[in-house]
Formats: C-alpha cells, structure tokens, sequence
C-alpha cells in the first residue's frame, strides 16, 4: 500500500528562502493540479499497485492470492488518503497517517512480516510519485521542473509514514505477544488445576502446541532458580507454582524413568533442587491428576535436594498422602525406638535403613556403614526387641518399612 504525501516542509527565512519561495509555491500548487485527477484513478492505481506487489513481494502475493478484495480496499484506503494528503494537508495529514497505523495494526495481527509491510508502503509511494510525474508531464510539461523542489519533502513524508507503520506494527506485535503468552498461563494453570472442561481440551492443545491425547507426566520443581526450563525445554510447558516451577511434559514414546533420569542429572542430594516426577497419564484431560501426583513425589524428596519418581516410592507416597496415620504408624512401630536418647536413636534407625536399602543383606549394610557384619544384626536384634516386630515375619517388616517411611517425612522436632 502507498506511503502518503505531504505538502513541503517551509523553509528558514533567509535570503535565500525569499529568492526560492516563489518557486516552492509554485511547485505546492503544480503538486496539487495533478493530484486532483488521481482521485478519480483510485481503482486503476490500486490494480497497479496490486500487480507490483504480487509481481515484486512474496509476502503480498500470498495475501493477494488468498484474499484479492481485502487487499484491494486496504489499498484504495491508503491511496485515498495519500492523494488526499495532497490537496488539504492541514486536514486529511492526522487521517492519513492514522490510517498508516492501522494498516500496521492489522497486518501485525495477520502475520505478515514487517518488512513486506514497509516495502509495500515503499513501492506504494513511488507508484503516487510517479502518477503525480506523468500526469504533469502529460497536461502541463512546462510546469515539470518545479516537481523538484518537492522531491526530497515527498521521499521525507514516505520515510515518516514507514516509521509510523513500524511503530504501530511492533505495538500490535508486543501487545498480540502478551495476550498470547498469557492465554498460555491461564490454560497451563487450568490443567494442572484440572479446571479444564472436556470440551476446551482441543483449544487448550492448540494454545499450548501439546497434543490432546498421548502420554503425559508433570514435573514440579522447588529451588531450582529458573533451572526447569533450561533442563527441559522441548515438549513441556511450565508454570510457576507457590512453591515450584510446574512443568507438562509430553512423553511420546519415552519411558517416565527416562524423564526422571534427565533430572537426576542435575537435580541430586546438596543441590538445594527438589524435583518430583508424576507417574505417566494418558491425555491432557488428566494432567491435573498427575500434578497431584507430583506433589506427593516432590514431599518425599530430601530436604537438600534430589529427584524422586512417584513410581519408585510408591510405599512412602502412600504414608505421604496420608500424614495423620503415617504419623500413627510411626508412634505405634517406632515409638519404643524414637524414645531412646538422639545418638542411640539415629544409630538403630540408620542401621535398619541401610539394611532394608540393601535388601536385607548384612554384609553390604556393614559396608555402606563401616562397621562389622555382626554389629549391624546386632544393631537388627535390638530394633526387633524394641519394637517388638520381627524382620523375617513378612507383616512386620511391611510395618517397619512404611514406619521409616513415614518418620522420614515427618518434621523433626
């Protein structure tokens, strides 16, 4: 679409101004002569104008090949205003150049690239110069040299209505930007809230670039300081939680473990980064789901950093998302133990940990603990006599078992 014309720029009052001045008035109203003719040119204009740019503007080509009249109008429009612009500046320059905004407005909201735009009202603009040159050439040949004295103002207002373009483009742009983004937030938290009606979920998909139905997994992670996405950035989507970045990850054909290894990497014991890993779901209409299942997983990560799972820890999962009987559990099984002094206490408890983490055996209990064979059943004997539970009773160590559980997650006083 043309960029719009403007009278010229007055001149300094010097000396030489008042020799020049006949001459630039004389050249305004040459300017507006030939203007007044083009107005009744509006639809051949357009054509051409329409002709160079699917000839010279790929951009443009697609626009024009998919919608011929909507180009067509927004170029009359923007013509109209140019040749207006020439006959009453004082009146029709605010109009033109809201026009000119608009126009930006519009085609950032479409997609079409802001240099096709700016070329456009570049090629628009030559092709009314070049109208005003023939029609003065044609009907008034002698009047033709004063076109000079206008040339550079003509080029000056082309350049100012490029500017005005680009700013009003890259507004609509931010602007479109923002809404985009936030719509993204608002159907992140929606899901993971599982607030997501059935029939939003094609919506959804498409606002977020997921799709509707595969596996999922949601990944929560406290203290990371911005680590979530730089850890995992292809397929997932994150939002920020009270306590944790919360991420949805579309697994496709990988394993959930595959995921959680990936955090492993970076997120382990002294870190200060808690990760916890959902078990895999199918579809988004069940991330909310797995979210709550993240949160159980994120409660049972150490305090000083680690990635859990959920799959893995399914025992401690259980007494975490039920702390009333899990700390029943511990008062009932481990009461005898907890009531021994601190270092007597930590001892037997440390012992009975790395012996059931060894599965059961003695001797690499001794070696994880640096001590004896015979100490650690020792140590084995005494937590059976306390607690009256026996080790080899299948019942009481799945008791003993889900205890720890439990007393690892309970805050300690």
């Amino acid at each position: 679409m043309p960029a719009h014309l403007v009278r010229p720029r007055p001149r300094p009052r010097t000396a030489t101004a008042h020799a020049t001045a006949p001459a630039g008035s004389d050249a305004v109203a040459v300017l507006r002569r030939a203007a007044l003719p083009l107005m009744g040119q509006l639809p051949l204009l357009a054509d051409r104008l329409m002709a160079e740019l699917h000839a010279n503007e790929p951009a443009y080509r697609v626009e024009i090949d998919a919608d011929p009249d909507d180009v067509r109008r927004e170029v009359r429009r923007s013509l109209r205003h140019s040749i207006a612009s020439l006959l009453d500046p004082a009146r029709s320059r605010e109009a033109a150049r809201a026009c000119s905004a608009r126009i930006g407005a519009e085609r950032a909201a479409r997609g079409l690239p802001l240099d096709a735009l700016l070329h456009a009202f570049r090629l628009g603009g030559a092709l009314v110069w070049q109208a005003l040159v023939d029609e003065v050439t044609r009907h008034h040949p002698r009047d033709a040299h004063l076109l000079v004295h206008l040339a550079a103002d003509v080029r000056g207002f082309v350049d100012e209505h490029c500017a005005c373009v680009a700013e009003s483009y890259r507004r609509a742009e931010h602007e479109l930007t923002w809404r985009r983004e936030n719509r993204r937030r608002l159907t992140a938290a929606a899901l993971l809230d599982g607030a997501t009606r059935i029939a939003d979920l094609p919506e959804a998909a498409a606002a977020l670039g997921l799709p509707e139905r595969g596996r999922y997994a949601v990944v929560l992670v406290a203290g990371g300081h911005g680590a979530a996405p730089a850890a995992y950035g292809t397929g997932a989507v994150w939002h920020p939680g009270p306590d944790a970045e919360r991420g949805i990850v579309a697994l496709g054909d990988r394993d959930v473990r595959q995921l959680a290894a990936q955090w492993r990497a970076l997120a382990y014991r002294g870190t200060g980064i808690r990760v916890g890993v959902s078990s895999a779901v199918e579809g988004l209409a069940a991330v909310g789901g797995a979210r709550r299942l993240a949160e159980t997983a994120l409660r049972i990560c150490p305090a000083d950093g680690g990635t859990v799972l959920l799959d893995d820890e399914l025992p401690a999962a259980l007494v975490a998302g039920a702390p009333a009987l899990g700390g029943l559990l511990v008062d009932r099984v481990l009461g005898p133990l907890r009531a021994l002094p601190p270092a007597d206490r930590a001892l037997l408890l440390d012992t009975l940990t790395a012996w059931l983490d060894c599965d059961g055996s003695a001797q690499r209990a001794a070696a994880r603990l640096y001590c004896h064979r015979n100490t650690v059943l020792n140590r084995l004997r005494r937590c059976e006599q306390l607690t009256g539970r026996s080790l080899t009773r299948p019942a009481d160590l799945v008791e003993l078992c889900l205890a720890l559980h439990a007393h690892r997650l309970r805050p300690q006083a």
